[in-house]
């Protein structure tokens, strides 16, 4: 009897002394990111990736989260809407992540959140810009970090209504994104500027542009000023034809995204000048800590920032305060969590407010000019908007979301 005691004992002790080691050899917390990794979205999505990844690792680093590492498994939608909901099922199912984040086009964004209300699983939306997914189909299982269309669109339209232009046309791309964004931006400048006329609208398939005719057509409607929603290759195609035929020169141009590093350093020197955009002078930011963040993202990688290097930092950033905040994984924990979650980024604090799950993130409004001694595009007499500046308010958010 007293060996079999001595033995248990020992076992005990044995046990217990496994168990303490370091909190690194527990299981880690995984979570899954569904982006367009491939197409159009590349390149946003491949300096997106590399963004999640620093801010993994420096969370790691630190010791992880609630006692655990950070995991990221990351799929590829392929810019389809249900190749993205299949990959969240996997992700809960077979890979047991704790929520999931990412989505780049809005279309697929929206179905990731619809899959997530259904399933009640917590879903932060990284760059999926339609309004609509933290509105008119908001719920509580999905919260969303860039400004959407609607922010932005008002940001451009405060600025372009006090202008002398009054014909306007648009071109964008033919889905919920490119919609959206014309829609907010022509009805603030009609608010703004009752007698704007809208004399064009341009609505090629996303990544099957036909810049040709394009052009032609918009020449022919006589425009004051041109608003493009366009992006990827399909705007670089377009500014190609467009710069052959004199059209920016004809014209005055506001873009929707195109002072962003990813769609203005692909045209070197063709850039078009003199435009209104919104996008990221990461070269230009004076705000604390964003140039040591530029430092420790250009060493890492020997490569400059986008903007999608900053929203997968700030993503990760975001997914760690929240499990912070939460004291745990279970997703009811992350959904109250989220409410009103406040943390600091490489461009200041931002909320994510209770009333919808939209972040406070802002967005830089400027002008485009050439810089020769950089060989590409840069955004000059730029402004950082806040998103609260711009941002419904509570009791108007309640008249555009659906009861939970």
């Amino acid at each position: 009897m007293r060996a079999s005691r001595l033995l248990a004992l020992s076992a005990a002790v044995l046990l217990l002394a496994l168990g303490a080691g370091p909190v690194s050899a527990q299981a880690p917390i995984k979570v899954g990111d569904i982006n367009s990794y491939s197409g159009i979205g590349a390149p946003f999505t491949g300096p997106y990736r590399a963004g999640v990844e620093m801010a993994v690792e420096e969370t790691n680093a630190k010791g992880g989260v609630l006692g655990r590492k950070l995991e990221v498994v990351f799929r590829d939608d392929k810019g389809q809407p249900a190749e993205a909901v299949k990959h969240a099922q996997e992700l809960v199912e077979s890979d047991k992540v704790v929520m999931i984040t990412g989505s780049f086009l809005s279309n697929v964004g929206l179905a990731v959140s619809d899959w997530a209300k259904q399933n009640k699983t917590m879903f932060l939306a990284a760059e999926a810009l339609t309004e609509a997914l933290t509105w008119s189909k908001g719920h509580d299982h999905t919260v969303r970090l860039r400004p959407n269309t609607y922010e932005q669109g008002r940001m451009l339209a405060d600025k372009a209504g006090k202008m002398k232009y009054v014909k306007w046309a648009t071109i964008g791309p033919n889905y919920e994104y490119g919609k959206r964004a014309w829609e907010t931006f022509r009805d603030r400048l009609k608010e703004l500027k009752p007698d704007a006329q809208i004399v064009g609208e341009h609505w090629p398939t996303l990544g099957k542009i036909e810049p040709g005719p394009l052009v032609t057509a918009i020449l022919n409607q006589n425009p004051d000023a041109l608003y493009v929603s366009l992006f990827g290759s399909d705007w670089l195609a377009f500014v190609r034809e467009a710069q052959k035929r004199g059209l920016f020169q004809k014209m005055f141009v506001v873009g929707i995204l195109l002072g962003e590093p990813e769609y203005i350093d692909p045209l070197k020197l063709e850039a078009p000048e003199g435009m209104l955009v919104t996008g990221y002078p990461w070269y230009d930011v004076k705000i604390p800590g964003h140039a040591e963040w530029v430092a420790r993202y250009i060493k890492r990688g020997d490569k400059t920032p986008v903007l999608g290097s900053l929203i997968g930092y700030v993503t990760y950033l975001s997914v760690a305060e929240v499990l912070k905040k939460a004291g745990g994984t279970e997703t009811p924990k992350l959904v109250a969590a989220f409410k009103g979650l406040k943390l600091d980024t490489p461009m200041g604090p931002i909320t994510f407010r209770a009333s919808d799950g939209q972040s406070t993130m802002g967005a830089w409004v400027g002008t485009t000019k050439v810089d020769p001694q950089r060989g590409v595009g840069i955004m000059v007499n730029h402004e950082l908007i806040p998103g609260e500046k711009v941002l419904p308010s509570d009791e108007e958010v309640k008249k555009l979301r659906p009861a939970n």
